[in-house]
């Protein structure tokens, strides 16, 4: 696969997500290690529904992180619900490579597309929704500036139990990152 080194940092960069990295979506969307967490594990991707997906929702700004030294692709991230007027967007982003948990790959990528949303793309407020038992994503996005602003409570059921949905943003003056590389001005 041929990614393209949009948005680089220190180990990773975010290349323009790809329909042809179909077969590891599909596999990582199908794993409960990484679909309980993103709260979607009562959905069965086929391979021919996630193509059909990826060729029909293509994002304006959606990205694969990838790693700087193997050039292996071991997440995706997104900027999504963007809303222009308002200048507000929505972070999505999951590590499906378990072997990348936890070492900081994520929040690096969150910091990339928070210096481009903010400073790039002009947003003012990006907020994200995840799972309570999701702590590491919690503690990361933290980590990375987001501030709870709410929750609703039991709002998601997975595995027999209900967990709330927490809501956190983050505002652009809050955030003072230099992520982004390969800027040349």
């Amino acid at each position: 696969m041929k990614y393209f080194k949009k948005l680089i940092g220190e180990r990773i960069y975010l290349s323009p997500r790809n329909a042809e990295d179909v077969e590891q979506f599909t596999e990582w969307l199908n794993d409960f290690n990484v679909t309980d967490y993103i709260g979607n594990s009562s959905q069965v991707i086929s391979l021919a529904g996630e193509k059909k997906y990826l060729e029909e929702n293509e994002l304006e700004c959606g990205f694969v992180i990838v790693t700087l030294d193997e050039d292996k692709m071991i997440g995706t991230i997104s900027l999504e619900s963007i809303d222009k007027v308002n200048q507000t967007a929505e972070l999505g982003i999951f590590i499906g490579n378990k072997n990348y948990l936890s070492k900081g790959y994520g929040s690096e990528a969150i910091k990339l597309i928070l210096d481009y949303g903010f400073n790039y793309l002009n947003f003012h407020n990006i907020m994200l929704k995840l799972l309570s038992a999701n702590e590491r994503a919690f503690n990361c996005y933290k980590k990375c500036g987001f501030k709870e602003m709410g929750r609703r409570r039991e709002a998601k059921y997975i595995n027999g139990k209900y967990y709330d949905t927490i809501y956190m943003d983050l505002l652009k003056s809050e955030f003072n990152e230099e992520a982004i590389k390969n800027k040349n001005v």
